[in-house]
């Protein structure tokens, strides 16, 4: 299994890309979610890494792979610009999944 990065940000990419991980730039919504759709169907990408960007752009069918889908693991990262999500992201999603205030 492997790792690999979609990104919508040139540094980002060849960051990871220094770190060993294979990506791809996008460029626009529908170019994504078409390369998401091929790392799907792709049996060795055990990981896919996706920029917060884009994660939001495409919350509908990221909630719905990892609802229903065992494999891949998609992991939203930050860009070089930092994190878009507010420092009490983790205590609200912890939350919002079980019920329970950290």
């Amino acid at each position: 299994m492997r790792m690999y990065l979609l990104s919508d940000n040139r540094d980002t990419l060849t960051g990871l890309r220094l770190a060993g991980i294979k990506g791809i730039l996008v460029s626009s919504i529908d170019d994504a979610r078409e390369r998401l759709e091929e790392l799907l169907n792709s049996p060795d990408v055990g990981i896919i890494l996706i920029t917060e960007k884009l994660g939001v752009s495409m919350r509908d069918r990221i909630s719905f792979i990892k609802q229903k889908l065992p494999m891949p693991l998609i992991v939203e990262i930050p860009d070089r610009h930092g994190s878009i999500k507010d420092s009490e992201y983790i205590m609200n999603y912890v939350r919002d999944s079980i019920g329970i205030k950290v």
